[in-house]
């Protein structure tokens, strides 16, 4: 389809529309991290995750606002790597208090498919949902709700806004409120300190450079180091 019709197709949805291609990669995660425990192995688990999530993406590619933006992309790359970096700094430290720092070690197998799925996946899929769509549509509603003209805020922003109409970069006090408390909400009651941290440093971010790419490559980035850090530290319990 030429890039000019999918634009076009882009903009006739509205969010209620677009709520189940963003989400449905991160369900699905959450899914198949249910299936854990004793009923699968972690290496099923994790072989499962970087099977199916990558083809939801795929098949809902077409539907996702653009992930670069109005800057250079080597640009996003830098300071993607820079705020990633700064990331594992704040997570480890407002995670520290509330766990066994030194845990239980993985499986060699089980360490390298989490490795490759918090890499190279979950950066995608957590980006995309949180700061491509809750932050949008919660700027969307934030914004309707102060116009005294809408008299369904929510429903105005569901059935008729679209977030492909949000500029890059553009923000509000509640969408980055909104957008945190959606990713923490994703972690574990331990984490949470941390979440909040880390999810306003990728709204930061996602202001700084008006794109998706700098946040995913920082979450990447975040995520593939702590696993490197665990790994030769014998610091497990972080993992």
């Amino acid at each position: 389809m030429p890039e000019n019709r999918v634009e076009k197709q882009k903009n006739k949805l509205t969010n209620r529309d677009l709520l189940l291609p963003y989400a449905i990669p991160y369900l699905a995660y959450v899914a198949i991290v249910s299936l854990g425990g004793d009923r699968l192995s972690s290496q099923i688990i994790y072989i499962l995750e970087i099977c199916i999530v990558p083809g939801l993406l795929y098949w809902a590619w077409k539907w996702y606002v653009p992930f670069t933006g109005p800057e250079k992309i080597t640009g996003s790359i830098v300071w993607g790597i820079i705020f990633g970096l700064a990331g594992l700094a704040i997570w480890c430290v407002l995670l520290a208090p509330f766990i066994d720092i030194a845990g239980e070690p993985w499986d060699f197998s089980a360490f390298i498919l989490r490795l490759i799925a918090a890499s190279l996946i979950v950066p995608v899929f957590e980006e995309v949902f949180i700061r491509g769509y809750v932050l949008r549509a919660a700027l969307q509603w934030d914004q309707n709700r102060k116009n005294t003209q809408i008299s369904s805020p929510l429903g105005q922003m569901l059935d008729h806004d679209t977030i492909a109409d949000v500029p890059p970069g553009a923000w509000s006090v509640m969408a980055i409120v909104i957008s945190t408390l959606a990713f923490t909400a994703g972690h574990l009651p331990s984490e949470w300190p941390a979440s909040v941290a880390y999810s306003v440093l990728m709204s930061i971010l996602w202001i700084m450079r008006k794109d998706l790419l700098s946040c995913m490559v920082a979450h990447g980035i975040t995520n593939l180091a702590l696993g490197i850090y665990v790994y030769f530290s014998g610091n497990w319990g972080f993992w």
